[in-house]
């Protein structure tokens, strides 16, 4: 079998930061002002007050201290509480696709490679900008890249789920070289109106370069020893806003067209699903799980991740050998396990062994052995 790497990664951070204690003051004048005008409602006992929320309670919920964003203004004026982001002409570069290229262009560098040396784009991601054409191509033509291109839509899988089709092509000969972005701009599905959820996510892109073993050259490569997609259907977390909202009116604006979830039946489900995952996906491959140098995992939840990890290793993880990436970023849905790869990687030796997984809605969840070249 052909010898497959990752042989660079690459980071687009906005230039917004939102902490805590910003969200929280927008979102508690919102839910005040909400409250003092169903005053008599309330009353009566015909609506329900809004509650407020802390800073402490996000960080005990989730781990989350504070998150990135591509427009800050909006997200933070309790009249609004939504990114605020201008239509751009036809003719110009889409913002995901300017997220993408930016993060692919780091990516290149890393792999000490050019535009003509890749033949495919991925864009794998939660939410894409259009239905058609594909951001994709957008990306592969802002690159300069002749070849082909595509996106696909695992939601916080998407990153995996799109290594393994890259995998697949550059090993069946398809391509030599395919890179694959995630642009997420997640603050643009979150109902910041949301006690739950208005914490939860962060704006940001990755990117990451899927080519031969033997012919890598970036100094952080890595083999792809083995890789393992899982999915099983759940509506635990779900968005439907899509294409066919305009033909049904009286749902246009509803809660569910935003992300929504049923938090605590997604932790009690999806942890053991996970963990399975890794843990028969490690056997089957022939690898201990005292072989583990560290677990990239997929930036949803603190708590979530502290269990899959102690689940996966037999004992409590070490510092640093889970790293997690959601006090600075929060979830940044299919990026979140790519950030953490991308920091907390060129550290390790040759010969050392990681693991890289995402998993989300669906539900989904990929796993990804990889070996330090």
């Amino acid at each position: 079998m052909t010898a497959l790497a990752i042989s660079g990664t690459g980071l687009y951070t906005p230039p917004h930061s939102i902490s805590n204690d910003e969200l929280v003051t927008a979102f508690n004048t919102y839910v005040r002002n909400t409250n003092a005008a169903n005053a008599d409602a309330i009353a009566a006992g015909t609506k329900t007050a809004l509650v407020e929320s802390s800073a402490e309670f996000v960080v005990k919920a989730s781990g989350i201290k504070a998150r990135y964003v591509v427009d800050k203004d909006g997200v933070l004026d309790p009249d609004v509480m939504c990114p605020r982001i201008p239509e751009r002409p036809n003719d110009q570069l889409s913002i995901l696709a300017e997220m993408a290229v930016t993060a692919a262009r780091d990516a290149l560098k890393a792999a000490d490679r050019k535009p003509q040396d890749v033949d495919g784009v991925l864009v794998g991601a939660s939410n894409m900008q259009r239905a058609y054409p594909a951001m994709a191509i957008e990306v592969q033509d802002a690159l300069g890249i002749d070849g082909f291109g595509f996106d696909m839509n695992v939601a916080c899988s998407s990153a995996t789920f799109a290594l393994q089709a890259a995998a697949d092509m550059v090993a069946n000969g398809h391509a030599r070289a395919i890179l694959v972005c995630n642009p997420e701009i997640c603050s643009g599905h979150l109902n910041f109106r949301d006690r739950d959820s208005h914490f939860i996510f962060g704006d940001v892109a990755t990117a990451f370069l899927v080519e031969r073993a033997d012919t890598a050259r970036g100094a952080n490569s890595w083999k792809i020893v083995a890789t393992r997609l899982k999915t099983k259907f759940s509506n635990n977390i779900r968005n439907n806003f899509g294409f066919l909202n305009r033909t049904a009116p009286e749902g246009v604006g509803k809660p569910d067209k935003l992300f929504v979830q049923e938090g605590r039946k997604v932790f009690k489900e999806v942890v053991p699903m996970v963990s399975e995952l890794i843990v028969t996906h490690l056997a089957d491959s022939g690898i201990a799980a005292a072989q583990l140098k560290r677990l990239w995992l997929h930036q949803a939840n603190i708590g979530m991740n502290d269990l899959i990890a102690r689940r996966v290793l037999g004992r409590d993880p070490l510092p640093g050998e889970a790293p997690n990436i959601l006090d600075e970023y929060a979830n940044t849905s299919s990026a979140g396990s790519v950030i953490a790869f991308h920091k907390f990687s060129d550290d390790l030796k040759f010969g050392d062994i990681g693991l890289l997984c995402s998993f989300g809605a669906g539900y989904s969840a990929g796993s990804v052995i990889l070996q330090k070249l």
